[in-house]
């Protein structure tokens, strides 16, 4: 491909069509199903697909033969099936998500989940970087192609409306569509981080998850402290003595063995080659309070605490008065939501058994401890050795897009599909990427789409693209 070319015609289609549309999508509060029980009867899913659907068929004939489908399973969240007809028989399967996380709190002044802010190169809002712009880059690149007269395989778009739930309405999708789908050869996934806006960074590993809430209960009713406390144990004392079964409160680290796995020499070195890139950027675009330092000095650790080892957050909390309503008494209960991040190649499942074990099995005090699963497990994923011809290719595309050498690194969040895919499609190859990088902060406030990057991403597609259909 012209490279040149290539970044004009990206470059016009992103500030003329991509950002304005997505700059309508985050005004939808299409919330992942787990933070909106009502999201069907809402509607707001529905908008965020018609929105992208409408975008997708005005540039349907300019992929000539490409169609575009809607999928909907009864009483699940719809797919965006989208085929674009190829050169060769291969087949190149991109994936996105459209739904959302909740709106969390601490937006800066100006800014909110659902309304969109365009500050130079950023556009702020919930849902543009995470995962909005994915439908937007993969027919962009596809576009791009097109434009240039380029050969591609055969194309498949899938755009699904749960990944932010843990995907568990996707497998019914892909067995149902297995057949159109077909035998990828190349996947490309643009829901991931970037370590900075300076280079492509292609995604190694991914972290699984085990989710639910704890409960202790002592009483079945408040009582006066002064009277109760030193003869009735505290619910939330005893909390704390079940997670230390699991964390080691000095340090962080997760104690169980079972826990953990031994991380491949081949991601330790790429942990030490992203810690020399990136410096101090490794934990300096995190937005510290006061003097809170890192868990560890050495840089290189503290991306393998965030890739490959396990790590415990307490993620909610019910049963604690606000401190303004808080009266000098015993609390009845304590319930924290646990979210426990699990390293690549670790099966979920036996994960979820061992932390059930550790916290319910002969609880402090003989007190009612309750442990609730929630949302589905999610395994990890370790990326597949790159195909000599896909190495070149990214290493090439991510030159020419970015004008610096990429970089390699494991990232610490979950997307279900990568495993499902991985073990239905074991000679697949996995270009993993996306424009999660310092301060965007998905999930959390003042998320916002690094425009540029997004742009960036898009042009090396297309040319990730070019490189497969000519492999041979």
């Amino acid at each position: 491909m012209d490279s040149v070319k290539l970044k004009s015609f990206v470059n016009t289609l992103w500030e003329d069509a991509v950002v304005p549309s997505l700059t309508e999508y985050i005004r939808i509060p299409n919330k992942s199903p787990a933070f909106d029980k009502d999201w069907a009867k809402h509607g707001y899913m529905d908008d965020a697909v018609k929105l992208m659907e409408a975008w997708a068929r005005e540039r349907l004939p300019a992929l000539r033969g490409a169609t575009l489908e809607i999928v909907r399973l009864p009483g699940r969240t719809p797919v965006i099936f989208i085929e674009i007809p190829g050169d060769t028989n291969d087949t190149a399967l991109l994936y996105g998500h459209l739904d959302k996380q909740p709106e969390f709190t601490g937006w800066a002044e100006g800014l909110g989940p659902w309304t969109p802010v365009r500050k130079g190169d950023k556009l702020y809002g919930r849902g543009g970087a995470d995962d909005g712009y994915a439908m937007y880059g993969a027919l962009s690149a596809l576009l791009a192609l097109k434009d240039q007269k380029v050969p591609h395989a055969r194309a498949v778009v899938l755009i699904e409306a749960c990944e932010e739930s843990g995907s568990f309405d996707l497998p019914y999708y892909v067995d149902h569509l297995a057949d159109r789908i077909g035998k990828p050869s190349l996947f490309v996934c643009l829901d991931s981080g970037c370590g900075d806006y300076d280079r492509l960074w292609l995604t190694t590993s991914l972290r699984g998850t085990a989710i639910g809430t704890l409960t202790i209960k002592v009483l079945n009713e408040g009582v006066h402290s002064g009277d109760a406390s030193g003869i009735v144990p505290s619910s939330f004392r005893i909390a704390r003595m079940l997670l230390s079964r699991i964390e080691d409160e000095q340090t962080g680290a997760v104690i169980p063995r079972g826990f953990h796995v031994d991380i491949p020499p081949a991601r330790v070195a790429q942990a030490k080659a992203a810690a020399e890139i990136l410096g101090k950027e490794v934990y300096a675009k995190f937005p510290f309070a006061g003097g809170t330092q890192p868990m560890a000095e050495d840089r290189a650790e503290l991306i393998l605490n965030r890739t490959w080892r396990p790590q415990l957050s307490v993620i909610g909390a019910e049963g604690l008065p606000a401190p303004a309503n808080a009266g000098a008494t015993l609390l009845p209960s304590t319930t924290l939501k646990l979210s426990l991040r699990l390293p690549p190649k670790l099966e979920s499942d036996k994960a979820m058994a061992l932390m059930t074990k550790l916290l319910t099995e002969d609880p402090p005090y003989n007190a009612q401890v309750t442990w609730a699963p929630l949302m589905p497990n999610n395994t990890g994923w370790n990326a597949p050795e790159l195909a000599p011809w896909l190495e070149d290719s990214v290493k090439r595309a991510g030159q020419a897009a970015f004008g610096t050498p990429m970089g390699f690194m494991g990232e610490g969040g979950t997307i279900p599909f990568m495993a499902m895919l991985g073990a239905k499609f074991p000679e697949t190859q996995f270009v993993i990427t996306g424009v999660l990088g310092p301060a965007s902060n998905a999930h959390g406030p003042n998320e916002f789409l690094h425009i540029p990057t997004g742009k960036r991403v898009s042009e090396t597609v297309a040319m990730v693209l070019a490189d497969h259909a000519s492999r041979h």
